[in-house]
């Protein structure tokens, strides 16, 4: 596809590139595949015709899940286009991962600019945090640990861009540039990575804020120790191992090149669930009992705003590295807080244009109700209005809910060009409900974004042959 994507936020548009040959992916992170096409449903035009209708059902359109029931679904979410060695050694860490590396980059990078300010600082205490925005912009380049922790110890201004990518913090400690994907699922209900496009994204000038300065007394000890509060169980649970590995990948790496202070980077995991459940809470307080100095995590947005304060008001620093929720951009935070996957200003923005580009006037959205994707809906309603096209109908629902019948039926009921579901893994229950209900991708275009896009949700359907 060729866009043209006008607005400020994107930079410029790569070449389709093919990430890994057979991906098993999933959100927060995955890949994509063809172009959304809309495809004949046989239907049975008499009521007599069981058999018929049975055989229309298995082909996967129109009324049916499975073979293809999800191809041609695109959808947006931050990824650069990973270099292969990168890959190769996060499957060495989990050979389970499948093809499946959202957020592991980020997660990767988090512990890497966690060392180099501590490396940069000289100490693992409170003042450290000074240092994260700075290792990512106005300095010497560098992509490689050993090299940055060379121009760290020489008291050299470094500037680390990452597997991620940029990432240019402002001061606010979050990235001004990001990498968008757009990706596709095939005919096997699984992304096809060769049809990825990748469009990098920039903040306008004025989101670029000054340095705010970490508050608080907490003194170092000269140990640099690193808690992870990712989901292991809930709503988001597939991002888990690619977080997970991205974050062991980086502390093997950087122990192996001589950790912090002398001594190894020490590493304490633990799970985040969802905000369904009080996991978030019970493993903050173990790792703030351990004295961690850094905690990354949570992926949802949703869960880190039920722990930030209290991360934040004991003086440890809190770097999520799949939180798009532009509630933190300004958020008080006492300079603690950071993040490195993009605001979902950028991604709103690009999904926009791509919608309205690939011809659709009209759109339906159908939105998780938390901070995640109220947020998300509202900049991607924005950003399809500024390109033409018009929000018909907009549904929120709860997750937790037994059934989807009610909100997909006034999706429905607007017959709208295109539908969106920003949502997590419930989603494959509302797109199965789509199918039933005539809408699914074999119907109409439909488009997924971060929270749901990857193979995760095509191993609900089944697979092509």
């Amino acid at each position: 596809m060729t866009a043209r994507h006008p607005l400020w936020r994107v930079l410029a548009l790569f070449a389709a590139l093919s990430m890994v040959a057979a991906a098993c992916g999933d959100d927060d992170e995955e890949t994509a595949s063809t172009d959304t096409t809309e495809s004949e449903t046989s239907e049975s035009e008499s009521e007599e015709s069981t058999e018929s209708e049975s055989e229309s059902e298995s082909e996967g359109g129109g009324g049916a899940t499975g073979e293809a029931s999800l191809a041609g679904m695109r959808g947006s979410l931050p990824l650069l286009d990973l270099p292969s060695d990168f890959l190769e050694r996060m499957d060495e860490i989990d050979p389970d991962l499948g093809g499946t590396y959202n957020y592991g980059a980020e997660s990767y990078d988090a512990v890497m600019v966690i060392t180099l300010a501590a490396i940069t600082a000289k100490t693992d205490g409170l003042e450290y945090a000074n240092e994260i925005n700075e290792v990512t912009r106005n300095g010497e380049k560098c992509t490689e640990f050993a090299a940055c922790r060379a121009l760290a110890e020489a008291g050299t201004d470094l500037d680390y861009d990452g597997v991620s990518g940029p990432m240019e913090f402002s001061g606010n400690g979050e990235p001004t540039e990001a990498s968008i994907a757009i990706q596709t699922f095939g005919e096997d209900n699984r992304i096809d990575t060769s049809l990825d496009e990748f469009i990098l994204a920039s903040a306008p000038p004025e989101s670029d804020v000054p340095q705010v300065p970490a508050t608080g007394t907490r003194a170092g000890d000269g140990i640099l120790k690193i808690g992870t509060l990712l989901p292991e169980t809930g709503s988001l649970a597939f991002l888990g191992p690619p977080e997970i590995a991205g974050v062991q990948l980086a502390i093997n790496e950087v122990n192996e090149n001589g950790g912090f202070n002398g001594q190894d980077v020490q590493l304490s995991t633990g799970d985040s669930g969802d905000t369904s459940t009080d996991i978030a809470n019970q493993t903050v307080d173990r790792l703030l009992g351990e004295n961690v100095d850094a905690i990354i995590g949570a992926a949802s947005s949703g869960v880190s705003l039920t722990v930030i304060d209290k991360i934040t008001s004991a003086g440890v620093v809190q770097f999520s590295p799949a939180n798009t929720s532009p509630t933190f951009s300004d958020y008080d935070d006492k300079g603690l807080y950071f993040r490195n996957a993009p605001s979902d200003i950028l991604q709103g923005n690009v999904l926009g244009e791509v919608i309205a580009e690939d011809g659709n006037a009209t759109v339906g959205l159908i939105v998780l109700d938390d901070p995640y994707g109220g947020p998300l809906a509202d900049q991607l309603t924005e950003s399809l209005e500024g390109s033409g096209s018009e929000v018909v109908v907009r549904v929120t629902y709860d997750p937790q809910a037994t059934s989807f019948d009610a909100e997909v039926g006034q999706l429905a009921a607007e017959d709208a060009d295109a539908y969106v579901v920003i949502g997590f893994n419930e989603s494959s229950r509302i797109l199965t409900t789509m199918i039933e209900q005539g809408i699914g991708p074999q119907d109409k275009m439909v488009y997924g974004v971060d929270g749901n896009m990857g193979n995760a949700l095509g191993e609900d359907f089944e697979a092509g042959e």
